[in-house]
């Protein structure tokens, strides 16, 4: 299955997935927010394609997602037309995800994870920063993407500087979401970014740390691919040997039990826009008031500050409040404390019930 993307380029795997529960009403599980254009016209997916799609030096897409978001993949693939698209038998985390990807790959190529629900401002500095990192991949690194964080956030892990590379830096430490007081003491520190999620390694590296670390996982990836049926640019990984896999992100499978990671430091307005406080901050910029509050569709706002008000019919009137989140979706009303957004996903609505 090897070798089929070109030679020592760098092969764009993006991970298209989960329900986006936290953003709920407007991300549901037939609709979840990479499909959704939260931030401009398009759709989160289609600016992650456009970052990464016909740059020099970049070979074509590989998205992985699952079979209930394929027909959503296919349709926003627009001029996108060389993508590959693997479809996984049933959901197993981002490290399985990663391993069919670089199945695909020439040992040598690098390939650039991606997900596909992030937000990025700063298209040619995303670029100069996947430059180091690639750099760094091909001389045997397995890197990551670190955000210097400018608050003390607990709902991101966390990457430790170590010692200087040429273009980025050893990775001394991985933290995972850490309790208030130690994100604070992180911030204060200034030694420690934020864990974008974004990788670059060479596709041979990684086969071969996820068979030291991971060796039936990988066994399996592998046989899963040797038996894909193919239609087209579409690839269905063999079902039964993929279904006895344990779900694993990549953090846990590889990354934090190599000896060679690495990091770069990449200022690119970065946002996992994991919650309707992270939104409301990457909205703001370009369309917030002077009081900090975002409004779309039928609102009015009285004496209110860093407040995002959205609905896509009934009128929201909020008087006299901070820091809260009013959305009206379809036939659901979501009212939030900003502190609160990462709570959306438990409720009952959120979770399909």
């Amino acid at each position: 299955m090897r070798g089929q993307l070109g030679v020592s380029s760098i092969v764009p795997v993006i991970l298209c997935g989960g329900s986006g529960t936290r953003l709920w009403p407007l991300s549901r599980a037939d609709r979840p927010k990479p499909f959704l254009p939260l931030i401009g016209a398009q759709s989160l997916l289609e600016e992650t394609l456009a970052r990464v799609a016909a740059k020099p030096g970049f070979s074509a897409p590989v998205i992985v997602a699952g079979e209930v978001h394929r027909a959503s993949v296919q349709r926003m693939l627009g001029d996108h037309k060389d993508a590959r698209l693997i479809v996984e038998p049933e959901a197993k985390n981002t490290a399985p995800a990663i391993a069919l990807a670089a199945q695909l790959a020439n040992a040598d190529d690098v390939l650039l994870v991606c997900p596909s629900d992030h937000h990025i401002e700063r298209t040619e500095a995303f670029l100069d920063a996947v430059a180091a990192a690639a750099s760094l991949a091909r001389d045997g690194w397995l890197v990551s993407l670190g955000i210097v964080p400018d608050r003390p956030e607990t709902g991101y892990g966390y990457l430790q500087r170590g010692k200087p590379l040429d273009g980025g830096f050893e990775t001394a430490r991985f933290v995972e979401k850490p309790a208030l007081d130690q994100a604070q003491g992180f911030l204060a520190d200034g030694n420690y970014l934020w864990n974008a999620g974004i990788f670059a390694f060479s596709a041979g590296h990684f086969l071969a740390e996820l068979a030291a670390s991971r060796p039936d996982m990988a066994d399996r990836v592998s046989r899963a691919m040797d038996g894909a049926d193919r239609e087209g640019a579409c690839i269905r990984p063999a079902a039964a040997p993929f279904s006895g896999i344990r779900a694993e992100s990549v953090d846990y499978a590889v990354m934090e039990g190599t000896g060679r990671a690495a990091l770069v430091e990449a200022d690119i307005g970065w946002s996992d826009i994991g919650d309707w406080r992270a939104l409301h901050g990457a909205r703001r910029a370009g369309e917030g008031d002077a009081d900090g509050n975002v409004v779309r569709g039928r609102a009015d706002l009285v004496d209110c500050r860093n407040v995002m008000a959205e609905s896509d019919g009934p009128r929201i009137s909020v008087v006299g409040l901070d820091n809260i989140v009013v959305i009206a979706n379809g036939d659901e009303v979501l009212v939030t404390s900003a502190e609160h957004a990462q709570k959306v996903g438990l409720l009952p609505g959120a979770q399909g019930r």
